[in-house]
């Protein structure tokens, strides 16, 4: 069995805490929590989390000046702030030092996604020229190649996007949602319809071969993974 992700909750309201532990362990994921910014340093240090889920306002020390005092000694562990404040100006300033952030009051499902975005991203920065595979299909990321059982599919830059996302999240169900979020950005406010028309798009290129690996499940959303036998 694969080691489950190690995430640090660090916020001072109780009643959050619970609700993102209980939350993050049903989603696979192991957790551990603090209260305070003197807490959340030392736990850093001797748990070495996969991502840091921080909050901006606790009671010692601000969310950012603890990011901040990490990246200053050299600490790269990945931060997704919780922030109340949602002006442009903290957004930036929170961004300019971690990786995402994800504003009060919030529900599971996202800091879930953006937690996932996250982890996603620091693996990639760390192992860039990793193909990515599953069954036949294969992906050089740096290259921009893709091919199925041997021969090479042209896709249009979109067309990569989606299909890299249906590859990181292999055998799981990813939802027209989360697909907009990660591939077009949080700000798409467009047809959420144009998920299923790109789908479409990479059926007709990757399930051009046996067997075909791009499934929909319905009202839930689509899967890369082989057929059941």
């Amino acid at each position: 069995m694969p080691e489950k992700d190690r995430i640090l909750v660090v916020d001072d309201e109780p009643y959050i805490t619970d609700l993102l532990v209980t939350g993050l362990e049903f989603e696979g994921f192991a957790v551990e929590v603090a209260a305070t910014g003197m807490e959340a340093m030392a736990k850093v240090g001797s748990l070495r989390p996969d991502l840091v889920l921080l909050d901006v306002m606790l009671p010692d020390i601000e969310g950012v000046e603890i990011c901040r005092r990490w990246r200053e000694e050299g600490e790269a562990v990945p931060v997704l702030f919780l922030t109340a404040r949602d002006a442009a100006e903290d957004k930036i300033v929170g961004l300019a030092v971690g990786d995402d952030y994800v504003t009060k009051p919030f529900s599971l499902n996202e800091v879930v996604a953006r937690i996932r975005a996250v982890l996603r991203r620091s693996r990639d920065e760390i192992a860039e020229d990793r193909p990515l595979r599953f069954a036949d299909l294969v992906m050089d990321v740096d290259s921009r190649d893709v091919w199925r059982d041997g021969v090479s599919i042209e896709l249009t830059a979109t067309e990569f996007n989606l299909l890299r996302y249906l590859l990181e999240n292999a055998r799981r169900v990813v939802s027209k949602f989360e697909i907009l979020d990660q591939v077009w950005g949080y700000g798409f406010e467009g047809d959420p319809n144009i998920v299923e028309t790109y789908i479409s798009y990479l059926r007709k290129k990757i399930d051009e071969f046996d067997p075909p690996l791009i499934h929909t499940f319905r009202r839930v959303g689509y899967s890369l993974r082989l057929p059941r036998s």
